[in-house]
């Protein structure tokens, strides 16, 4: 893969670049985030790794310029904190996953290949799946409810698909993060969750009632 790696620590970015080189990639490294959103206009990545802490424009702020000026390219970003508001607030930007520093260049290497997988999701055209007020259309690329279109970011999008097609059975949590993650593993973070957190405010942002069930243990049902 062709990756854009956007970290001012130096050593750290330089380390990240040698071993992700290492496992048969092509890395290019920004400094900073007007850096970064200059290489990416220039040049066709396959993904970007995103410091969540940069000076000038940080990550999430980087991310929503990045999907305002059409790049769609998986992003995956880096927290040092692993604070619970920072992986929201990346992920709400248009961040496709993250990841806690300091992270091994294999575990880096894992999502992003699970990311380019993921984003080979496509529907048939026409598809249009229904749940309750809810249609989602894989063809066109969007959603509704009711008579409201839905703003989804890529991962919210190809979450609710998941679950309409589905919808009036629980969807295990294991199931979404190889359909919708592509991950052939189960990461050791809170990913599904959090999604589904975002899913839930876009879906009821109009004031409609929230149309996803969450079992314990079992995983989450969207209303049929």
């Amino acid at each position: 893969m062709d990756l854009l790696i956007v970290e001012d620590d130096r050593d750290y970015a330089t380390a990240l670049q040698v071993e992700l080189a290492a496992l048969s990639h092509d890395v290019t490294v920004a400094a900073s985030g007007p850096e970064a959103l200059t290489a990416v206009d220039a040049r066709a990545f396959d993904a970007v790794v995103l410091d969540s802490m940069l000076p000038v424009l940080d990550g999430p702020t980087v991310v929503r310029r990045l999907r305002e000026r059409g790049h769609h390219l998986p992003v995956l970003m880096l927290t040092a904190l692993g604070l619970a508001t920072d992986k929201v607030g990346g992920l709400d930007a248009g961040a496709d996953d993250y990841v806690v520093k300091p992270a091994a260049a294999i575990e880096i290497d894992a999502r992003l290949r699970a990311l380019i997988r993921a984003r080979g999701w496509t529907g048939a055209d026409g598809d249009t799946v229904r749940a309750g007020d809810i249609v989602v259309s894989p063809g066109q690329y969007r959603a509704w409810r009711g008579q409201r279109p839905l703003d989804l970011a890529n991962l919210e999008f190809k979450l609710l698909a998941e679950l309409a097609r589905h919808a009036g059975s629980f969807v295990t949590r294991a199931m979404l993060i190889e359909r919708v993650w592509g991950y052939d593993f189960e990461p050791a973070t809170n990913i599904v969750d959090v999604q589904v957190r975002l899913l839930r405010r876009k879906l009821t942002a109009g004031g409609e009632a929230d149309p996803i069930t969450t079992k314990r243990g079992v995983g989450y049902m969207l209303a049929g």
